[in-house]
């Protein structure tokens, strides 16, 4: 996927193909960039080759979401460990960053054409208004909070990633045109972290604050993720991630971890307005650094997960009724969990049941509501209306 040179004279090297554009992650819907195309054995001649996956994209979502619900799991438990909370502090320090570049990488096809907008409303935002009203009626039932509204303007739980998806691939035209679009994203976050008054509608500060991860993944190129999985950055990763682990034991009696979840300003964090953005900065540079160590480290390879990959969304969206049904019901209240055995045991069931949650059946069952094809909703495109014709008349 790389740019070809041009050579010498005035004949130049033939433009690549057009490519489709793809969802972003999490997203059910299989990724058609950085792809290859095979023919499938015994294929007659001619026949329209096999459009497959790219394995190290499916590994690192799968892996990524693992560490979403393992995060997820901790958290009832990291008040009595203070190590099981440093390595909560290091997982949030990365795994949504990774999950977004990834977003932005697989958004840089983005336009305003109506089959994209279309996949838009289908794959983001209906899966909002469903899981929006689901989360906000489950919390009535299970939670019994009578008072729970059904907002769709304040984003409960984890339905903010998709407020967040939707916002940022509208803007992906905007930042293809502007000048330093990196900067001004980076410049719009730290505006956003000293700006207590942009409020909870949407969940803007979030939207706001990981901003610039998008971006940087609406530019980023298959050579730059080549770059971080070379043996010598994997190998120079592991003492990072280890200094990471210390930084993190040191830094949990002496640091707020809400600055990780970036859903909130400097001073509603009781923190004055600069501190806003040292921490912004510093915050990007630790997840950078720890991101790049996660893409080192996952493989390239197929393995028995990477076809859960193309299931994150269901995983993403599914798994939260149960780490609320948890926090509810007290699942956590028996001591035994508080032990190194029962925070072994309940990481492993995290991910088990993340797992579980982005399999196939799992997929067929939900798909009403995270891929519905919704054909009634849309006109139907003229282009496509006109080759159905000329087809029918050859």
């Amino acid at each position: 996927m790389t740019n070809s040179l041009r050579p010498h004279g005035h004949h130049r090297s033939p433009l690549p193909p057009a490519q489709r554009p793809a969802d972003g992650v999490p997203s059910p819907r299989s990724p058609r960039t950085a792809v290859t195309t095979v023919a499938p054995a015994g294929a007659a001649p001619g026949a329209k080759p096999a459009k497959q996956r790219d394995a190290f994209f499916d590994n690192a979502k799968y892996l990524a979401i693992v560490l979403v619900a393992m995060g997820h799991a901790w958290e009832p438990l990291k008040g009595q460990s203070r190590f099981l909370e440093a390595l909560y502090t290091v997982v949030y320090s990365f795994h949504m960053p990774a999950f977004i570049i990834i977003s932005g990488y697989f958004s840089r096809s983005f336009d305003m054409r109506p089959d994209r907008l279309k996949r838009l409303v289908t794959g983001v935002v209906v899966p909002y208004v469903l899981f929006e009203t689901a989360y906000s009626l489950f919390d009535r039932w299970a939670g019994g909070d009578s008072d729970q509204a059904i907002s769709l303007l304040d984003p409960w739980y984890l339905t903010w990633f998709l407020v967040a998806l939707f916002i940022w691939r509208l803007t992906t035209p905007l930042w293809k045109v502007v000048r330093w679009p990196i900067p001004l994203a980076v410049c719009l976050a730290l505006l956003a972290s000293v700006s207590p008054e942009i409020g909870d509608d949407l969940d803007l500060q979030r939207v706001l604050q990981f901003l610039p991860f998008f971006v940087l993944g609406l530019f980023m190129k298959p050579e730059h993720f080549q770059l971080v999985r070379r043996r010598e950055v994997r190998l120079l990763s592991v003492p990072v991630l280890a200094a990471a682990l210390l930084v993190g034991y040191w830094a949990v009696p002496r640091m707020n971890t809400a600055w990780f979840f970036h859903r909130d300003s400097a001073q509603e964090l009781g923190a004055p307005w600069w501190a806003g953005v040292v921490m912004t900065l510093a915050l990007y540079g630790c997840s950078l650094v720890l991101t790049a160590c996660f893409f080192a480290w996952v493989p390239r390879r197929t393995f028995w997960f990477t076809a859960l990959g193309a299931g994150t969304l269901y995983g993403y969206l599914l798994h939260g009724f149960v780490v609320k049904a948890s926090e509810y019901w007290g699942w956590f209240d028996h001591g035994w969990l508080h032990k190194p055995v029962g925070e072994v045991l309940v990481t492993v069931a995290a991910a088990a049941l993340v797992t579980v949650l982005c399999t196939r059946p799992v997929q067929r069952v939900f798909r009403f509501s995270m891929e519905p094809k919704m054909e009634w909703a849309f006109k139907r495109d003229a282009a496509e209306v006109a080759r159905e014709r000329a087809k029918a008349g050859v």
